[in-house]
Parts: C-alpha cells; sequence; structure tokens
C-alpha cells in the first residue's frame, strides 16, 4: 500500500509561507505602532503603557545595530516554505530596498533610531501639553 506524502508536505509549505507573510505584515505594524503609536495615545492614554515599550525596544533594537527576533523566525519559515531567505534585518531587506535602494549603513540605520525617538518625544510633548490643559484648576 502507498501513502502519499506530498498532500502534508505542501500543506506545510503553504502553511509555512503563510505564516512568513503573516509574521512580515505583523513586523511592518509593529514599527508603525513603534514610530506613530503616540497619536493613537492623544486619544487613548492607557495605550501609553503598550507603545513606550515598542518604542524604547524599536529604537534601541536599531541603534545597537541588533536584529529582531522576528527577522530570523520570518526567514526560517521563507525557507521551509521552499522560499530564498534573506539575510540582514527586516529593515535592510524591506524599508532599505524602498527608502535606500544602495543599502543601509550603520549611520543611516543610527538615524533611524534616532528619529524614532525624536518623533515619539515629540507628539509625547504634545501630548503632555494637551493633558495638561485639560488638567482641572483647583
Amino acid at each position: 500500500m502507498e501513502t502519499n506524502t506530498a498532500a502534508p508536505r505542501h500543506d506545510r509549505t503553504v502553511a509555512n509561507a503563510f505564516l512568513a507573510e503573516l509574521i512580515l505584515v505583523f513586523h511592518g505594524l509593529f514599527i508603525l505602532w513603534a514610530v506613530f503609536g503616540a497619536l493613537a495615545v492623544w486619544h487613548r492614554r492607557w495605550l501609553m503603557w503598550l507603545h513606550l515599550p515598542a518604542a524604547a525596544w524599536a529604537a534601541g533594537i536599531v541603534i545597537a545595530g541588533g536584529i529582531c527576533p522576528l527577522t530570523p523566525l520570518e526567514i526560517e519559515l521563507r525557507r521551509r516554505a521552499g522560499q530564498a531567505g534573506y539575510e540582514g534585518s527586516f529593515i535592510d531587506h524591506y524599508l532599505a530596498a524602498l527608502i535606500y535602494p544602495e543599502g543601509l549603513t550603520r549611520p543611516i540605520q543610527i538615524a533611524l533610531g534616532i528619529a524614532v525617538i525624536a518623533i515619539n518625544l515629540g507628539l509625547y510633548v504634545a501630548i503632555w501639553r494637551k493633558w495638561r490643559r485639560m488638567k482641572p484648576n483647583p
């Protein structure tokens, strides 16, 4: 009796490809949240406790030149799905290709991390001023 292992293997390949894409989307959304999440905090104060750690992580990992754990996970899932993996970080592969076609240098990477901090610092100063104006006077 012969068994067909092609279907389960194909299912795993499709599942791995789907998970890699899901991680890619989540990674992109996380970056947007880290950079611009303070805009949500403007309307919902409690989101600050979700946003500040995300912004700190994003800025820290970029400035330190580290690689987010999502990147190797996505690469491994792509390899398991029979797709080509890639070298470097999420930013190197996806964002740098859009913004910096020649490649991402270390000084630019540090500037991006500082930009995350500066954008959020500016937004949080505006939020703090808004909250201060809303505070009732005794």
